[in-house]
């Protein structure tokens, strides 16, 4: 076998590195895999994707917003939310609660009494004190007015407990709600003024706004002369923090049709109130 000489070596080194770097080495080299293991994605599979991490609070938004809708803390926003995802709402909101105590410093792993405290209060938020935003309205049930009553009715006082969107503190009072009907108007059952109240105020509001709703909801379903609203509450938002005065009250008024026109029926609706 012949000995190659060191210029035979030199001339193989330069031929084989050549080779190495020519056109037709480089056409085979594997320089893009996306192109080669990309394949076609079902349009299912992408909305699957997307929506397995986009959170439930941010989806039902988009829904609302999808239709110019206004979902201020006092709106019910129930016609934007799908069957069973109420509890799902509240597993979110006590994922970000727990963080809320987290940068409190509050250690829910050992205290024993802040251990469910974020899914504690997920669930009085959605399904209790602010549960008049997520469900529809009570179903009214609506009677003729056979016997052509237009004598003045009075109902309260009903208790009724709310949040101040500016602190989510309590608002604790009592409402009376006077209506005078004429022979067109409906009648609702008496426990619907209640039920009615109820999913009025159990939203973050200010108590000037919530008595306006309520009138404008009772005129529209009952459609009676005149309708008057007294509200007298607490509000925590003065009691427990700030200038912390506990004795401190709101009263406000609604007077619509014949309770703003005759003041005859406004004094007697207000005094009968001072009896009850």
């Amino acid at each position: 076998m012949a000995t190659k000489t060191p210029l035979a070596k030199t001339a193989s080194k330069i031929i084989t590195k050549g080779l190495a770097k020519s056109p037709t080495k480089k056409s085979v080299s594997i320089k893009t895999p996306k192109t080669v293991v990309r394949s076609p994605v079902k349009r299912s599979t992408i909305k699957k994707i997307d929506a397995a991490g986009t959170p439930l609070s941010v989806v039902i938004r988009r829904r609302i917003e999808a239709q110019k809708a206004r979902f201020h803390a006092n709106d019910n926003i129930a016609a934007f939310i799908r069957p069973g995802e109420l509890e799902g709402l509240v597993d979110e909101v006590a994922q970000k609660m727990q963080a809320v105590l987290e940068s409190l410093v509050i250690d829910t792993e050992s205290d024993h009494n802040t251990k469910n405290t974020s899914q504690r209060v997920a669930k009085m938020f959605v399904k209790e004190v602010f549960s008049g935003r997520y469900v529809d309205q009570p179903t009214l049930t609506k009677f003729p007015n056979i016997s052509k009553l237009n004598e003045l009715m009075i109902i309260g006082p009903i208790t009724v407990r709310s949040a101040c969107s500016h602190h989510l503190c309590p608002i604790m009072g009592r409402i009376w709600i006077g209506v005078l009907p004429n022979k067109a108007s409906a009648l609702i059952g008496l426990s619907k003024y209640s039920r009615l109240t109820e999913w009025v105020m159990c939203r973050p509001q200010i108590q000037e706004e919530a008595v306006v709703e309520l009138a404008d909801m009772l005129e529209r379903k009952i459609k009676p002369i005149g309708v008057a609203i007294v509200m007298d509450a607490d509000h925590f938002c003065m009691q427990w923090r700030g200038v912390k005065d506990r004795d401190s009250k709101m009263v406000n008024s609604v007077m619509r049709g014949a309770f703003l026109k005759d003041p005859n029926l406004r004094r007697e609706f207000l005094s009968l109130l001072d009896k009850r």
